[in-house]
């Protein structure tokens, strides 16, 4: 005879309203697998985790010169990012004022105007309307140019709002990003590879996945060449005595790192903007590196011999930055950029970028499967992870699990931050 499961019985939630789905969430826990599954929830996220909040788009290196543009799709928003002729960088949605074809395919190009191919109206590079045959001697231009998308450049990150009004929060993610971003120079570096993955799961999951190093130590054995074992986070009660020393050294070689960093004006303590009310959800501080402690390879040495901006000193660390829909990692002589497009409630877009200084040349400056071994790696064994979530989540068994305390931490400030987003607008 088999033995009986025991097991709690799920409860139902099919008949539960968002509102009451977010009420049932547990202090301290996953989310109720409807969170991650139902299409309405879904419409939800991208109405205000998308469309309300700003979200990072891809990096100031992607338009290098005057009329470089490419096409950033969220949801059934298609938004231009473009450079001007007098180098500044702005967004317009991708719709003609005329008759709403697009204007651009997604991808790269280079322009000298924005031509819609449909009636050729003709845009400037700024957005306004130059040309439009065929609509009488009374039709005013200037009151058809593009509309235009909320951008912000912050040390060569962009960042786009498609909101009327967009969110202040980005004010303080500029005030702490813009001196800690500026040794990088960003802006005269270059993306050296992009490639994009499809994970078979919820965006949510892709981001939790991301906000913790619970499964690092096995899951990530490329990776973690770059990370003290003790950075990972622990319980200290379950420490051996062997174990707490390592804690402690690391802990000390910390302090004295970061007194290193700061004597250097390296802006290097955590802080975040995560709280459950507040909008532009973010968090960065700077991290150690393992081994040579130069950057994220597989010896802990530069995968660049260039090293970023101006950098002299290769002793950088990892300085990090968190966003509700992307991570960055920048060392001195490398940057990576990565970040989620939500296709559907079980579909999500891992775009990563990884870029080098402007001048750095593939095959004498640096190797280009050196350069991106370790987030190549990471990415497609957090792909598998977060797959084998999602079809848990599908599950009858599945009821949400406890975060660990010491190693969930800032994945239970993501889960409290959407609720509080879904509450904020009324869910």
């Amino acid at each position: 005879m088999s033995a009986i499961l025991d097991y709690p019985a799920p409860a139902s939630e099919n008949n539960l309203s968002i509102s009451q789905l977010v009420a049932a969430r547990k202090p301290g826990h996953m989310l109720p697998a409807d969170l991650y599954l139902r299409p309405d929830v879904f419409a939800a996220d991208v109405d205000i985790c998308f469309r309300r909040e700003w979200l990072f788009v891809g990096v100031a290196a992607d338009v290098p010169e005057p009329g470089d543009a490419f096409t950033v799709e969220i949801a059934n928003s298609s938004v231009i990012i473009i450079r001007g002729d007098d180098e500044i960088i702005r967004a317009f949605h991708n719709v003609c004022r005329h008759r709403a074809s697009r204007l651009l395919e997604p991808g790269f190009t280079s322009v000298a105007k924005l031509v819609c191919p449909y009636h050729q109206w003709t845009y400037e590079l700024t957005g306004e309307l130059l040309f439009a045959k065929n609509m009488g001697k009374d039709f005013n231009c200037k009151n058809h140019g593009l509309f235009p998308v909320h951008l912000r450049d912050i040390g060569g990150l962009l960042f786009v709002c498609l909101a009327n009004e967009a969110p202040a929060g980005i004010d303080e993610l500029a005030q702490v990003m813009a001196p800690r971003l500026a040794p990088y120079d960003l802006g005269n570096a270059k993306v050296a590879h992009e490639e994009s993955i499809i994970e078979e799961c919820n965006w949510k999951l892709t981001i939790e996945n991301n906000r913790e190093c619970y499964h690092c130590a096995v899951g990530h054995p490329e990776l973690t060449r770059s990370y003290p074992v003790a950075a990972l986070g622990c319980s200290i009660d379950e420490l051996s005595a062997d174990e707490y020393r390592k804690v402690q050294a690391y802990e000390k070689d910390r302090k004295a790192k970061f007194a290193a960093w700061s004597a250097r004006g390296l802006e290097s303590e955590y802080h975040a903007r995560t709280d459950s009310d507040q909008d532009t959800y973010f968090s960065s501080e700077r991290l150690m590196i393992d081994g040579r402690g130069e950057s994220a390879t597989l010896d802990t040495r530069v995968a660049s011999q260039k090293l970023l901006g101006d950098i002299q000193d290769k002793d950088m660390g990892d300085l990090n930055l968190w966003t509700h829909t992307s991570w960055h990692h920048f060392f001195c002589d490398h940057a990576v950029t990565i970040f989620v497009t939500p296709l559907s409630a079980e579909r999500t877009r891992v775009t990563t970028k990884w870029l080098v200084h402007k001048d750095a040349v593939e095959g004498t400056d640096y190797d280009l499967d050196n350069l991106t071994k370790v987030w190549r790696a990471t990415n497609h064994q957090d792909s598998a992870f977060v797959e084998r979530q999602q079809s848990g989540v599908r599950n009858p068994a599945y009821t949400p699990g406890q975060y660990s305390p010491f190693l969930e931490d800032y994945v239970d400030l993501f889960t409290t931050w959407y609720l509080g987003r879904l509450q904020a607008a009324g869910y």
